[in-house]
């Protein structure tokens, strides 16, 4: 189901299959938003839940309260991105959707949840504002969510790549860790600088050469994509986000991603309990949590 929402500044379509955003344009109808292309990636906005990356083996295991060990298989960016979700409510400025465990999910992630997620315009910005629920009367539930939105780079047909640059809210020096693109993993102990004193960064394909660059010590809570031939551009604010992965493909695909998560892939010296992963959400039993990022056009 496709569901259109529009306002002076917005027209904006969102997909109940995975509860996504699929089109954001702004008044003269120029799409911002990638539109998928298998050839380079068919994705658009998934949502990353209860996990953000991957998992050692796709592997999560748990501990259940009589202290017995059990395992599940959770693929790359979780258990929901290839789900339908159920429309809960629309207004002229809103739209919410919700998903909740099944049968399927249970065996692999043993918590029982609901997931609503809310995307709201307001002037040229979208919000998607996620409501995680724990539905357990007794377990603490840990999970991770993400968004993975793609923005079209370049934005008009007359550039090329190159002529885009990421702007950062503040000077930034920082390093990032070492992917293994074969497993999605991370090594947090081999890091190489990324960003050395600099608000700006050219943008190339060369910088996702290794796979996706993971940003988990980045002081900025925006990051823009600006071109140097124009004045059109987009700003992802993610201040209550602990990292920022930045992704394209490495046949040159014509997007990049900004991808605000509350967790990071497994790294080589955590193992597979979930609770036990960098930045794990803790959710009591019974207990509602709430995280959001917003998508600024111009």
């Amino acid at each position: 189901m496709v569901i259109e929402l529009k306002s002076e500044q917005l027209r904006v379509e969102f997909n109940s299959f995975g509860g996504t955003l699929s089109s954001i344009k702004d008044a003269e109808g120029l799409e911002y938003l990638w539109q998928g292309d298998a050839t380079y990636w068919s994705g658009q906005a998934p949502v990353l839940f209860p996990i953000c990356g991957s998992l050692r083996e796709d592997t999560a295991l748990y501990i259940d309260e009589k202290g017995q060990e059990s395992k599940g298989k959770i693929p790359r960016h979780g258990l929901v991105r290839k789900k339908e979700f159920e429309l809960v409510e629309q207004t002229d400025k809103s739209v919410t959707f919700a998903i909740e465990d099944d049968e399927n999910s249970y065996q692999n992630y043993p918590y029982h949840f609901r997931l609503e997620i809310t995307y709201i315009l307001t002037g040229k910005t979208v919000r998607t504002q996620y409501k995680i629920f724990n539905k357990e009367t007794s377990k603490v539930m840990p999970y991770f969510i993400g968004g993975h939105p793609g923005f079209n780079c370049p934005i008009l047909d007359d550039e090329v790549y190159e002529d885009y640059y990421l702007e950062f809210e503040k000077e930034e020096t920082c390093s990032v860790p070492r992917p293994f693109p074969e497993t999605g993993m991370l090594d947090f102990q081999d890091r190489s600088p990324w960003l050395e004193g600099q608000k700006e960064l050219d943008l190339s394909y060369d910088l996702f050469s290794t796979d996706a660059v993971t940003l988990d010590e980045l002081q900025s809570r925006t990051i823009a994509l600006r071109s140097r031939k124009h004045d059109k551009g987009l700003k992802v604010h993610f201040a209550e986000f602990p990292n920022l992965i930045i992704w394209s493909t490495l046949n040159k695909g014509p997007f990049i991603a900004f991808e605000p998560w509350s967790g990071l892939s497994t790294s080589l010296e955590e193992g597979n309990h979930l609770e036990d992963k960098k930045n794990v959400r803790l959710l009591e039993p019974g207990q509602v949590d709430q995280i959001g990022f917003d998508i600024e056009i111009f």
